[in-house]
């Protein structure tokens, strides 16, 4: 009995200490899934339509996600009016969710298609020793367009950054600057002129420096909250990499390259089919950029001039108007690009001289066709040794030449087995021969 009120004793207290929580571990997890999230992409580079499909869907994770805010961390030399203005209408239909553009790291820029993004956000803030400016449109896809148009794109320019700066209380007056002087300023310089709205060393700062302000009437708790990246996918780094100049440029050269090459050569199969691919990638990156027409345009008369010297040769002439071409083509299809988008002559004059010489190659070698005579099937046997197998002569006789077995006849002499003869002539099924060597070979074909 005392043994069974031990154990019973024992039982419970075991039972009773086995029962109490491990208050460290659940605090932590509580006080983890208590943090907020903000969530966070990084834009690099030039604004393009993928740079627009980017934030949006940044946004749309943040809404997913019950982000308190989506931070934007942005280092661009500027890029296109068209996906700027996308990108800003998109800031400002966004009512639910702060967006803050972080201008960041040290020695990062807002320029040009930057400045219109940085202003439009809810919280504007740089990292030190960056800046912010130059936001002229003539760097934003103006490009050397005439006079009346150029005003025109400059006043609409002007007027949009001013009801942006206007939207989200900020210095109208310096705005219209950048514009119109493409003043660039330090990151010091603009938190005093009222551009942006703080200065923070990294993220962690950013986080605590926001933390309380008021959005739509709720405050924002974001001290010490969790950063959820979301990178780009590969869609947007492809299609990215494809809206590059000089990438289309060597992909309009392939789909030229590849086109004419199948032309020439029917059955080859892979250049055309890899022209194709690469024609319709461009296609569908001039569909998304500014292409300029009339390139295009100078670029298809350079190709027809170097298909005319193949069948009408004019000792150069015409390549030589078709490489002009291709090179004032290819100046002009970029040219209504920004200055952080435009070609370099560094990649213009390699892929001109390149399609010239590929021309001269073609050229050269359809003319050599044209003198050269044609031996297809039977006759392409004419010329060729081989081994005679059975006794020649003026009435019968076998040889073997390409692994088979012929009938063959001699005109000239006797030829006995295992020499070695030419052939001269072939009727129907039957091999002219005549005496070649002595000596027993085995066959060359």
């Amino acid at each position: 009995m005392k043994q069974l009120i031990i154990i019973t004793f024992f039982a419970f207290f075991t039972t009773g200490v086995s029962a109490q929580p491990d208050t460290t571990v659940t605090d932590s997890v509580q006080q983890a899934s208590s943090r907020p999230i903000v969530t966070m992409i990084s834009v690099e580079g030039s604004i393009s339509p993928t740079t627009t499909n980017y934030i949006n869907r940044g946004i749309k994770t943040a809404h997913e996600q019950g982000a308190e805010a989506l931070i934007i961390k942005l280092d661009t030399p500027g890029g296109l009016l068209e996906s700027t203005k996308n990108i800003v209408q998109s800031f400002l239909e966004s009512d639910d969710l702060p967006i803050i553009v972080y201008v960041a790291p040290e020695g990062a820029r807002a320029a040009s298609a930057g400045t219109f993004i940085t202003m439009a956000a809810h919280v504007a803030a740089m990292a030190p020793t960056t800046t912010i400016g130059a936001a002229s449109p003539v760097q934003m896809g103006g490009g050397q367009s005439d006079t009346v148009m150029q005003k025109k794109i400059f006043n609409y320019s002007e007027s949009f950054i001013e009801s942006i700066a206007n939207r989200r209380d900020r210095n109208a007056e310096w705005a219209r600057s950048a514009v119109r002087d493409g003043e660039s300023i330090t990151a010091e310089e603009a938190l005093e002129l009222n551009v942006i709205d703080l200065i923070a060393s990294d993220t962690d700062e950013l986080l605590q420096n926001i933390d309380g302000r008021t959005f739509n009437g709720d405050t924002l708790v974001t001290n010490n909250a969790t950063i959820e990246e979301v990178p780009t996918n590969f869609a947007e780094k492809f299609f990215s990499f494809i809206m590059r100049p000089e990438v289309m440029l060597i992909l309009t050269m392939i789909a030229i390259y590849g086109i004419i090459g199948e032309v020439t050569n029917p059955g080859a199969i892979v250049p055309g089919v890899a022209g194709v691919i690469a024609l319709v990638l461009v296609l569908y990156a001039s569909a998304a950029m500014p292409i300029n027409i009339a390139g295009f345009a100078l670029i298809g008369l350079a190709i027809i001039l170097f298909v005319a010297e193949a069948f009408t040769p004019t000792f150069g002439l015409l390549i030589a108007g078709g490489s002009v071409s291709f090179f004032l083509g290819a100046l002009m299809l970029f040219q209504d690009l920004p200055e952080s988008m435009e070609l370099s002559w560094a990649w213009l004059v390699p892929a001109t001289i390149l399609t010239a010489l590929f021309f001269i190659w073609i050229v050269t070698e359809g003319i050599r066709a044209q003198f050269t005579d044609s031996k297809t099937g039977k006759s392409s046997m004419i010329g060729k040794q081989a081994e005679v197998v059975d006794r020649i002569d003026n009435s019968n006789g076998k040889v073997f030449v390409n692994g088979e077995y012929w009938d063959a006849v001699s005109d000239e002499s006797t030829i006995e087995e295992g020499e070695l003869c030419e052939i001269t002539e072939i009727q129907g099924l039957k091999m002219k021969v005549r005496p070649l060597s002595k000596s027993p070979n085995t066959n060359n074909g």
